[in-house]
């Protein structure tokens, strides 16, 4: 009997212990399955790059530049999708663009551009200029000039006199007014590029701001926006209407106002954005005094860039102005201003860092 209850006492025992082996064994083994998933994570956190921007001298975080002259600009004709090269001058412009904006003491994580040679080399001057030709450049189709369709060629005052003032601005400039469609078999027709045959099926016959916008803001949200959520600094060089539909959209300018905003060849405009990716404004908490419709600054400053546009209004618009703006007399007024935007700005944390006013035209034998 009493040998019976010991065993039955050591059974229960022995039962016991090897129960509560078992569940020790499973709890260290929870243990260390946890233990390892948050060494894992921790693992995994530490080596999580996290991105860190090169412009560490401003608060600058994007950047809209207009490329600089291209032949056709210089005979005021409309260009479109067609890739005119730069001229002489527009090489100037370019690198001009490039002593302001290393001036400004900024420096880009990254670029987007156009698939067109006035804007690519635009690029490559103003980065030369800057010293940073090794940061990442992406281009795009969308980011393109809006296309004019058949008026692209002709001389827009010639335009202008055929088919008045108000017209053609409202081609160039309203909201959603298209200019005629380019015929198929027009010489400068796209589709006769290379460049563009695996996007045969999305050339426009014509465009209006509101489709231009449409194609750049899909860039916008899938490349440019997530850059800046990383913290990148941004440049974007572009073409003039293309610019206007990214600066619309950032500006929240309206469908009636859009057709009064017009913007300059070669001198940057730069933003400080909030934790929204809205426009910061301006410490005087003002407008631009050149375009009256924007936060960003000008870094040549705003009255320069005042004289410019409305050089370019007389340009196009003005049928009792016979000569060519961009090759005339007037054509060393537009040097004075880039003389004027190296060294001048209207922010001291954007001043020139050199003390030398006009040093890089010095160097060029460009001195007005």
């Amino acid at each position: 009997m009493i040998a019976t209850r010991l065993q039955s006492r050591l059974l229960s025992h022995r039962s016991s212990h090897v129960q509560a082996t078992s569940q020790l064994k499973m709890t260290m083994s929870t243990i260390s399955k946890n233990s390892d998933k948050e060494v894992n994570a921790s693992d995994k956190k530490s080596n999580a790059r996290k991105f860190h921007t090169l412009n560490t001298d401003t608060k600058y975080q994007l950047c809209f530049l207009r490329h600089g002259q291209s032949t056709w600009n210089r005979d005021n004709r409309f260009i479109g999708w067609t890739d005119t090269p730069l001229t002489d001058d527009g090489v100037l412009e370019a690198r001009v663009a490039g002593q302001m904006l290393s001036r400004s003491g900024m420096k880009f994580d990254e670029v987007h551009t156009s698939l067109l040679r006035r804007c690519i080399r635009t690029t490559n001057l103003a980065l030369m200029e800057m010293g940073q030709e090794y940061i990442p450049v992406f281009k795009n189709w969308r980011l393109n000039e809006r296309h004019y369709g058949d008026l692209v060629g002709k001389n827009k005052k010639e335009v202008v006199k055929e088919h008045g003032k108000d017209q053609v601005k409202r081609w160039r400039r309203s909201w959603d007014e298209p200019p005629p469609p380019m015929r198929d078999d027009h010489e400068f027709h796209p589709a006769l590029d290379p460049r563009y045959y695996d996007v045969l099926d999305k050339i426009p016959k014509c465009e209006s701001l509101k489709c231009t916008l449409k194609r750049s803001k899909v860039y916008w949200e899938r490349e440019i926006l997530p850059g800046l959520k990383e913290g990148k600094t941004i440049l974007i060089v572009g073409h003039e209407n293309n610019l206007r539909s990214l600066i619309m959209n950032l500006e929240g300018i309206s469908e009636k106002d859009i057709i009064n905003l017009c913007l300059p060849r070669a001198v940057p405009l730069a933003y400080k954005l909030d934790e929204n990716f809205e426009p910061i404004g301006r410490p005087d908490g003002k407008l631009d005094e050149a375009t009256g419709f924007l936060r960003g600054e000008w870094l040549g400053g705003d009255a320069a860039v005042s004289e410019i546009l409305d050089r370019d209004r007389k340009q196009v618009y003005d049928t009792s102005v016979e000569e060519n703006l961009e090759i005339g007399d007037d054509k060393e007024k537009w040097r004075k201003w880039m003389h004027l935007a190296v060294g001048e700005t209207t922010q001291p944390e954007m001043k020139a860092k050199s003390s030398e006013i006009g040093d890089f035209f010095k160097r060029f034998g460009k001195m007005p």
